[in-house]
């Protein structure tokens, strides 16, 4: 395939792209925000059995993710490398999110293992697109800038999509349940799993691959090898698990949190739209406020002060709803504005590494993230589960002990504060700033052009591109 290189995207693209993570985002919010819940108050399922499985999943992952990163990177079709995915999956997807919240009319033994199928095919099913979706925006422009720019209108339209999530979703679940919240899950979520199918599509038509290197395939294997060698790829797996803990400890604890300590279930669905709003604006904000800066200076910045906006909750008494709802924005701002930020630093990765070893290794940088989100989300998932089981927390029970009260407190607000401000403690490892990406764009320039031992310089060996960081 002939490389084209072209810097500047339209709106209309990134809207486009960031339309298939509105789609990816009616799944991932309704398992962020809903799925735990939905395991222990209405399937069934006991806090302990729920946090195990959410953990032992993620094994699978381990194996699933580099592995779909391969096939990406080895893809080739009419209609690129990364997108004919969101053609290819987007039905087994939706249909992966519907049965997740199917309530099967088994024993204990029956339904617990129905809950490890349906949720093992939907985080399957979630690889499956969300991986060359992700890897796609290396092939839609090369400039670090303009990357930066794309992720604020993803993730600007991704929280659109959560918002969309919190808004309905509950609605939804009365109005087709009709008293019956196991048949109202499953047809709410019905309508998420075609809504997302309808987006992957439209986003599958209206955005183009231009910028695909072309190399000689080596094994999955060597590559995974060679990505863990990146130290800068390291630094941003590790803070991609601690991030996704720190998120899901405060995400799946939301109902609890409004039901259970505010004691405001009346307020549940407004609570998660006016989070979801200031998502929205953090996204939008976050490009034109801190684009010209030195990302990993701004990140560091910024998630210290999203973890002393979430240890502040801590100290506001649950029913000064007011003061409440103002740190819960405040909070959602900052911390949205980090996203862009940190995955315009993914795909920064992806370009250092083909300075490195001369391997654009798009799909495997991505895959390899994407499976330090769900072991993330696997360790806050289980870790909610657990220490709710420690509290002695009651699903479904009218009145919950002061301890299990205070664990959904701290589960909302300081625990996930901790991993927020952690974040900044690892990101001093990370090098890639303005200058050097200059250095490293300049770099891969040189490596586009034929080259020619007598008249050039050789190229840098591996190890030498390695020390420049």
């Amino acid at each position: 395939m002939t490389t084209t290189t072209t810097n500047k995207l339209s709106v209309k693209e990134k809207v486009a792209y960031g339309l298939g993570d509105t789609g990816c985002n009616f799944v991932w919010q309704t398992v962020m925000l809903f799925l735990a819940y939905f395991y222990t108050d209405i399937y069934g399922l006991s806090p302990a059995h729920m946090g195990t499985m959410f953990l032992l999943v993620r094994f699978i992952d381990a194996v699933t993710d580099p592995i779909m990163g391969s096939i990406v990177d080895r893809t080739r079709s009419k209609h690129g490398r990364y997108r004919p995915y969101l053609l290819w999956i987007a039905v087994p997807f939706g249909v992966a999110c519907m049965l997740a919240f199917f309530t099967p009319d088994f024993g204990a033994t029956g339904k617990l293992i129905y809950a490890y199928t349906s949720y093992i095919f939907l985080t399957l099913m979630y690889t499956a697109i969300n991986v060359p979706y992700c890897a796609m925006a290396n092939a839609l422009t090369n400039d670090s800038s303009e990357r930066t720019s794309l992720q604020s209108y993803r993730f600007a339209l991704s929280t659109a999509g959560g918002l969309i999530v919190a808004m309905v979703a509950l609605p939804l679940v009365d109005i087709i349940g009709q008293g019956n919240t196991q048949k109202g899950y499953l047809g709410a979520m019905a309508v998420m799993g075609l809504g997302a199918i309808a987006l992957f599509f439209f986003s599958f038509a209206n955005t183009k691959e231009r910028y695909v290197p072309t190399e000689e395939r080596q094994s999955a294997l060597q590559d995974l090898k060679r990505l863990m060698k990146n130290s800068q790829w390291r630094i941003l797996f590790i803070v991609n698990v601690v991030l996704l803990t720190g998120v899901v400890f405060k995400g799946a604890s939301t109902m609890y949190y409004v039901k259970v300590v505010m004691g405001r279930a009346d307020l549940a669905t407004i609570f998660m739209v006016s989070g979801m709003l200031a998502n929205i604006v953090g996204a939008m904000l976050s490009s034109p406020l801190f684009g010209k800066y030195n990302k990993p200076t701004m990140y560091r910045i910024l998630t210290v002060l999203s973890g002393i906006l979430a240890a502040l909750l801590y100290l506001v008494d649950p029913a000064n709803v007011p003061a409440v709802f103002t740190l819960v924005v405040l909070l959602g701002v900052v911390q949205m504005s980090t996203t862009p930020i940190l995955w315009s630093m993914m795909s920064d990765v992806v370009d250092y590494e083909k300075t490195r070893s001369n391997r654009s290794l798009s799909g495997m940088v991505f895959s390899t993230n994407l499976f330090a989100i769900k072991l993330g989300i696997a360790l806050g998932g289980a870790g909610v589960g657990w220490i709710l089981a420690w509290a002695g927390y009651e699903g479904g029970a009218a009145v919950q002990t002061p301890k299990a009260i205070n664990a959904i407190n701290l589960l909302f607000t300081v625990i996930p504060g901790v991993f927020f401000a952690l974040l900044a403690i690892f990101m001093l490892f990370y090098k890639l700033d303005n200058h050097k990406l200059a250095q490293i764009k300049s770099d891969l320039a040189e490596l586009e052009l034929p080259h020619d031992p007598l008249s050039a310089e050789p190229v840098q060996p591996q190890k030498d591109r390695e020390a420049l960081v």
